[in-house]
């Protein structure tokens, strides 16, 4: 058994290397999914500085060895922001189990966290499966090995975060959900078969009320991830309900942060393609609302390694949340002179279009675009060619047996041609150039056309 100096000087080396990996820190292009290098899941977005930052968990993809085999496998954390929607920031670890004295270092359940903001410094809190207090004698307050809350504290929102040495009081379940009122009040909100809420001390660590069971929520089917924002005087909370087969994110409102709530309707479908998790969260940059999800993209075949997504939020006259549909595309304006992943696309033809892994065995490597019929097209939405300095496209593609041209469109697939790539047939990948027809200035749709026969696959497509 460790003690509690053991402790202390662990959290001091983890210390020392989470500083080493803010120093590395590297940037993460992409759409949906946001993050292209590793798992992510369970996104909670805030604007800080005039950036989003998103604090998601981490699925790892679990040895035999690692908690519970063809589960959820989580040990740490990663901050990740960006100031275009486009361009993420791996900050590097801010936490790991190892680092937390309550939480069982064996159970990689460090699951779906939160963080915010609060008179300069940043609270960063997070559930775990707590050590056995039968074991554990030093850390009085942490009974049984049941999901707690802790809170971790910082100076910046990239880290590093120092936890405290005990999980908040009174809190048992998962997903916590922190959110600031108007009045500068702060309110804790977790699951746990419920959902539950009360008042935070202006310390940010500890509970200031009694804790209040949220009404009125579905009584049937597992409810969990509660997130709680304000807009024009109304509190709304979105959440995950398994009200048929797999998570679906409904939401509901209040004139008071711990309710009552009234039912409002579904804010996106359950996933088509199996994902049996969900988690919500919204935040509004400049003046567009923002909603961050997550899929299981990079792992179709496991729906416990996910990807954090986000699409726009919309509201109606009546403030009612406008039903997302969850797109490839995503958010944000891609660079006319960087990589630009057509298979992250708006929208395609219905048939000779679709989407394969580049390498099956290998799935951050990405995707690439497949043609295979005339006249098949997918688009691109919002391509920044600023004031028309671009003279040249490039194209990544592979094209076998195939003969014919790869046109370039813009705003639809029979808008303005700006180019043509003729196509001759390679079993391996190259980089084609050819020279813009017309000049191109401003943000634009691109569209990928292919007017020939067999298959042709784009990796992507740049122009300088």
């Amino acid at each position: 058994m460790k003690s509690l100096l053991d402790i202390k000087l662990g959290l001091f080396k983890k210390s020392m290397a989470v500083a080493i990996l803010l120093f590395f820190s590297q940037d993460v292009l992409g759409q949906n999914p946001l993050v292209r290098d590793q798992l992510t899941a369970d996104p909670t977005a805030r604007v800080i500085n005039g950036k989003i930052y998103i604090f998601p968990s981490h699925d790892i993809r679990c040895e035999h060895t690692q908690g519970r085999p063809d589960w959820f496998c989580m040990e740490d954390y990663h901050v990740f922001s960006s100031s275009n929607l486009t361009d993420w920031e791996d900050h590097g670890m801010i936490l790991s189990q190892y680092q937390v004295p309550w939480v069982d270092q064996e159970s990689f359940s460090m699951w779906a966290p939160d963080a915010i903001e609060k008179d300069g410094k940043f609270y960063f809190y997070f559930p775990s499966k707590a050590k056995n207090r039968a074991t554990d004698s030093d850390l009085p307050g942490v009974n049984g090995s049941s999901f707690k809350i802790g809170v971790a504290v910082a100076e910046n929102p990239e880290g590093p975060y120092v936890p405290e040495e005990l999980p908040i009081e009174n809190v048992n379940g998962i997903d916590p959900n922190v959110f600031i009122d108007l009045d500068g009040q702060a309110y804790l909100f977790w699951s746990q078969h419920h959902f539950f809420g009360a008042k935070l001390k202006p310390n940010m660590k500890e509970l200031d009320s009694e804790v209040f069971t949220l009404k009125d929520f579905p009584d049937e089917g597992l409810k969990e991830g509660p997130f709680v924002f304000e807009r024009e005087g109304v509190y709304y909370m979105l959440y995950p309900h398994v009200e048929k087969n797999t998570e679906r994110i409904e939401y509901a409102t209040s004139d008071s942060p711990l309710g009552p709530y009234t039912f409002q309707g579904v804010v996106m479908d359950e996933s088509p393609t199996g994902c049996w998790t969900n988690h919500p969260s919204v935040a509004k940059l400049d003046e567009q609302w923002l909603f961050f999800y997550h899929h299981n993209d990079y792992s179709p075949d496991f729906d416990k390694n996910r990807s954090i997504r986000a699409d726009s939020l919309f509201f109606d006259a009546e403030g009612k949340i406008q039903k997302i549909t969850p797109t490839l595309r995503g958010i944000g304006i891609s660079k006319a002179d960087t990589k630009i992943q057509l298979d992250r696309f708006s929208s395609h033809s219905k048939q000779g279009y679709r989407i394969d892994f580049l390498n099956p065995d290998s799935p951050f490597d990405g995707w690439k675009s497949v043609f295979s019929n005339d006249g098949a097209w997918v688009q691109y939405n919002q391509v920044d060619f600023k004031n028309g300095e671009t003279s040249k496209v490039i194209l990544k593609l592979e094209s076998k047996e195939a003969k014919g041209t790869l046109e370039l469109r813009l705003g639809n697939e029979k808008g303005k041609l700006i180019a043509k790539q003729k196509i001759s047939g390679s079993s391996n990948w190259n980089e084609t150039k050819t020279d813009l027809e017309a000049n191109v200035k401003g943000v634009q749709d691109l569209v990928l056309v292919y007017k020939g026969k067999g298959n042709v696959a784009v990796d992507w497509v740049s122009f300088n």
